[in-house]
């Protein structure tokens, strides 16, 4: 019987997360500009219910018609308004989306070892909620007020301040995050403070 090759790791497999609006993608950005291999989960999570995909059509059958365009792509808009007001849907669709998110995340991390990369980082909005907190080297974590979130929700992303909220509550509360936590990046600051901290991180990797 023919034993398989063992999966190439990388160096140091870092997971990635923090509330929404917190800086995750200030950090992933800056640790992309270091040389990581940055796997974008909200990225693969897009591509796995692309037009014509098995995933779409789960997600369909499980939501309705109401929840596709007249083109017939992923209206993340009524999807949304479904699941956040609603964990019980918003746990069918984590379901049925989250072993697809994975199993592309798989693929990309080898494409990255195959490439050299020797740090990949796997950004994760909803990391410890779907379980994957233990899957790392190190776990990084973006905290900052909820105050400061929903702020940033409504001046930058237009939304109002109930639907900020309720993003935020569709998310994992601060403590559990926080426990999880190998490190814990301050992201209330300005972006040069938060690139800053991250620098400081990569410099210890790189020791």
């Amino acid at each position: 019987m023919t034993v398989p090759s063992p999966v190439p790791r990388p160096r140091r497999r870092v997971g990635l997360t923090g509330g929404i609006a917190a800086g995750k993608s200030v950090v992933a950005a800056r640790l992309a500009h270091h040389g990581a291999a940055v796997v974008d989960h909200d990225v693969l999570a897009r591509e796995v219910v692309a037009r014509g995909s098995a995933g779409l059509a789960a997600v369909a059958e499980a939501f309705g018609q109401e929840v596709l365009t007249a083109d017939g792509d992923l209206d993340r808009a009524a999807l949304g308004r479904v699941v956040f007001a609603d964990a019980a849907a918003r746990e069918r669709l984590n379901h049925l989306v989250h072993p697809l998110v994975r199993a592309a995340a798989r693929r990309a991390e080898e494409a990255a070892v195959a490439a050299d990369a020797g740090v990949v980082v796997h950004d994760i909005p909803l990391l410890v909620e779907s379980g994957q907190a233990g899957h790392f080297d190190e776990l990084v974590v973006v905290d900052a007020p909820a105050e400061l979130r929903v702020r940033r929700l409504v001046e930058m992303r237009g939304l109002t301040e109930a639907d900020a909220w309720a993003r935020l509550a569709a998310q994992a509360d601060d403590e559990a995050r926080l426990e999880a936590a190998d490190v814990v990046l301050d992201g209330s600051g300005s972006v040069a403070e938060l690139e800053e901290q991250v620098d400081r991180l990569w410099s210890r990797w790189a020791a």
